[in-house]
């Protein structure tokens, strides 16, 4: 009876795909595409060179948001693919109803909903064809002609290839971030002198930075005389220019894949494949901070060769974008015309290039200081000593390209005369230069097709017949659960893309909660089973008091979050007042219950600390809302059957934000006692940095096999003292003075651990778990930082 019924509501569906069949008929081969074919992005066509090393097509950067690309086809070691061309870098396109078309003009057209984004602007009368090469060029040729009559390597974005000519007509932009392939600041290009330069490029300011200005062309090794003006990175890592600027990569050789890339901090880099990972082989600028704009106005910039670059505001002004340190400072006051309401703070070793508005050779440091002083628009003023008898005054009305240099250059900064009486020589909050991986989302509506009028009596028909039968199925429905009285309510997909279940469903997957496998604050989990198979943990949230829309809008970010190191959410319930998570249920328990076994060795202790890094840095700064886990701990940890880490229970906070002020101010404490960062206790505002500190706290826990939670007695000289993990490990460090094979160093490493241990892994593993603690929040490194550093660490390796 039933077989009969569903056929019969299939039919207008069926009716439905042949007629778009007829609508979307497409001949495609994976390797060539000819005149009238297209590429569909809900369809996945590819095209392949015949090397099988790149690829072309629609590449996902966002939700529901595509670029037509081209990238290296085997993934790198943490799943990402890397891009070296992009089509409509500007405008990404909808996973729905987009397409790349050869028209039978000849004309390349990137669609989106029926409106062109991009266009090649070709045509032709002759047959042709588009393909990917081998050296990843996409060229779009006549047939038996050997020219192309269009081909991506003349249209580069940020990357060029190996023998990719680099010439007068192209151009390198960089992109705005390392998930945004939009026109960055940074362009690489062909100067009316024939100098190869790079160039930044804002709404306020256009300054050339290489090579350095104020070097003539020749000082740098340059000539002007050869108006060729092209460039090209061969396959063995040479690169050669027609102003004779030349090098070789430190890995010089045929073996490698290479490419050449303008990045978004505005140095050109030239990077190799090693092992799944993009390796430096070449740069252009060794002292980054010199690159012009890297830090914005009013900001000054310090490099630190295992921290990177970072950037900071000077006393007196504050971030304009806390998200965004490349857009610089701003003043935390408004400027007076009163001369009389300022006076200056000392910068020692303090250099901003540019943009100087007088300048004095030969004058006192006092003359220097009254022409600043005087001048209601002069924001700051340089004296520095150039020879025994030589000074230069420079003063400046814009600050812009501020850096730490050696000694020499001093500037004078202009505050107002309260600001300076609280100067205490040192500058405020510095931050690391960040620019958020936000995620694009697209939301648009879609053109209809238009379709003759057999086809529109179809669709009409299918509509009408399938609008009769979905009323004759819900009555069918309903009738049925009525007699049969066990048929579960069927999961209902939601915006956030897991799925719902019912109350019942819940008590079926865990029979009647009868495996208990743990509880926290948070809840108590059991131990499921799924229809299909899937073992699941079922976590009942006993603190949740949401209305069902609001529980679902907080779970929302959860459902979206998707990394290796994180619990993977499959499902909720949100019936009368039970708030349920279903999530993946992990073999091995959690890294709390493993650390004081010998279960874990060192290998898997730095994994594991590797790969909880990597989850936490996710939820900051790359997944589509920012998230908070607030109580970052070992029992928060769970490993599965190969020990890999997953971090669990992150979001949850946000489903008992009944108290939450702001964005990032937290009313009520929230965590584990040993784990908690000052901030909490103070009631200071609540940033990222409290999960640094917890993880800080978690790492300590694993190297030395004590609890965070608990006092730890020492014998000193004078008795029996009670002292918390994090100064007992910097005091017994102090005593040993670094040295891992000291006596009273090994006194705090867990004899779990034994002796198989990497002695400089450990030590730096150490010292960064002992930044993450800092009591300053300025002081510890962003969850992003503390990844790089274990992952350099790893290449070192």
């Amino acid at each position: 009876m039933h077989i009969p019924f569903l056929l019969l509501f299939l039919l207008p569906i069926l009716i439905i795909l042949s007629s778009s069949s007829i609508i979307a008929t497409n001949s495609f081969s994976p390797n060539i595409l000819t005149q009238g074919s297209s590429l569909f992005v809900e369809k996945q066509n590819l095209l392949v060179s015949p090397n099988r090393l790149f690829t072309a097509g629609f590449h996902q950067i966002g939700q529901n948001a595509y670029y037509f690309a081209i990238w290296f086809t085997e993934p790198l070691f943490d799943g990402n693919q890397t891009i070296t061309w992009v089509a409509n870098r500007e405008e990404p396109v909808n996973g729905k109803q987009s397409n790349f078309s050869l028209k039978k003009n000849g004309n390349l057209v990137l669609t989106d909903a029926r409106r062109e984004i991009w266009t090649s602007a070709t045509t032709s009368t002759s047959p042709l064809q588009l393909q990917l090469l081998d050296s990843g060029n996409l060229v779009l040729t006549q047939l038996n002609e050997k020219s192309y009559l269009w081909q991506s390597f003349s249209f580069p974005t940020d990357t060029i290839l190996p023998n990719q000519p680099f010439t007068k007509d192209t151009v390198l932009i960089s992109s705005k971030s390392s998930t945004n392939f939009s026109s960055g600041f940074y362009k690489l290009y062909f100067d009316n002198d024939n100098v190869l330069r790079l160039v930044y490029i804002s709404d306020e300011i256009t300054s050339i930075y290489w090579p350095p200005t104020w070097e003539l062309p020749y000082e740098a090794g340059r000539g002007t005389y050869n108006n060729t003006r092209i460039a090209l990175l061969d396959t063995k890592g040479q690169f050669l220019s027609s102003d004779y600027f030349t090098f070789i990569t430190t890995d010089y050789g045929s073996t490698h894949q290479r490419k050449l890339t303008l990045d978004v901090d505005g140095n050109i880099r030239v990077y190799t494949l090693n092992e799944k990972r993009w390796i430096v082989s070449w740069q252009a600028i060794s002292f980054t901070c010199t690159i012009h704009g890297i830090c914005g106005p009013n900001s000054l910039c310090t490099y630190n060769p295992e921290m990177g670059r970072s950037c900071s505001c000077m006393k007196g002004y504050k971030p304009k974008n806390q998200s965004d340190l490349s857009l610089g400072c701003e003043p935390t006051f408004k400027f007076d015309k009163r001369l009389e309401s300022y006076e200056f703070i000392k910068l020692p070793s303090v250099q901003f290039y540019g943009f100087n508005s007088f300048f004095m050779r030969n004058n006192t440091f006092d003359e220097c200081h009254r022409k600043c002083f005087n001048d209601s628009n002069c924001k700051a003023f340089q004296y520095n000593i150039e020879s025994d008898y030589v000074f230069l005054c420079y003063t400046y009305t814009l600050l812009f390209n501020g850096y730490h240099k050696g000694t020499g250059f001093t500037t004078y900064l202009k505050l107002p005369k309260t600001d300076v009486l609280l100067y205490d020589q040192k500058l405020v909050k510095e931050s690391r230069l960040e620019c958020t991986s936000s995620i694009v989302e697209l939301q648009r509506t879609y053109a209809k097709k238009s379709t003759n009028g057999s086809i529109k009596f179809m669709l009409w028909f299918s509509i009408i017949f399938g609008a009769i039968e979905a009323t004759c199925f819900i009555f069918f429905y309903y009738i049925t659960k009525r007699q049969s009285g066990a048929t579960c309510q069927s999961y209902l997909a939601i915006a956030t893309g897991f799925r719902r279940l019912t109350y019942d469903e819940i008590l079926k997957v865990t029979h009647k909660f009868r495996d208990e496998v743990g509880r926290g604050g948070g809840g108590v989990v059991y131990k499921g089973l799924l229809s299909d198979n899937r073992v699941v943990a079922v976590k009942v949230l006993h603190e949740a008091t949401q209305g069902e829309a609001e529980f679902l809008a907080e779970m929302s970010p959860i459902g979206r979050i998707n990394h290796m190191n994180l619990i993977e959410t499959y499902g909720y319930c949100a019936e009368g007042k039970h708030r349920i998570l279903v999530f993946e249920y992990m073999e091995n328990g959690s890294l709390a219950e493993k650390l004081g076994t010998n279960e874990l060795d060192w290998t898997q202790m730095s994994q594991i600390a590797t790969g909880v890094a990597k989850g936490l840095a996710y939820l900051h700064e790359e997944c589509l809302e920012w998230v908070l886990h607030c109580d970052v701990k070992p029992h928060n940890i769970l490993l599965d059957a190969d020990y890999n880490p997953k971090v669990a229970d992150f979001g949850l906070s946000k489903l008992f934000r009944q108290d939450v002020l702001n964005n990032s101010v937290f009313s009520r404490i929230r965590g584990t006692r040993g784990y908690m960062a000052s901030e909490w206790v103070f009631n200071l505002p609540i940033t990222s940095k409290v999960d640094v500190y917890s993880y800080g706290m978690v790492v300590l826990e694993m190297i030395t096999g004590r609890s965070a939670t608990c006092d730890h007695m020492t014998n000193d000289n004078e008795g029996v003292e009670q002292k918390r993990l994090v100064s007992l490990v910097r005091e017994k460090i102090h005593e040993a003075g670094g040295n891992l094979i000291d006596t009273k160093m090994m006194e705090i490493l867990n004899p779990m651990i034994g002796d198989a241990y990497d002695k400089g892994q450990m030590k730096d593993l150490l010292k960064l778990a002992l930044q993450c603690v800092e009591e300053d929040k300025d002081e510890r490194p962003t969850m992003s930082e503390v990844v790089k550093i274990l992952c350099n660490r790893e290449i070192d390796d």
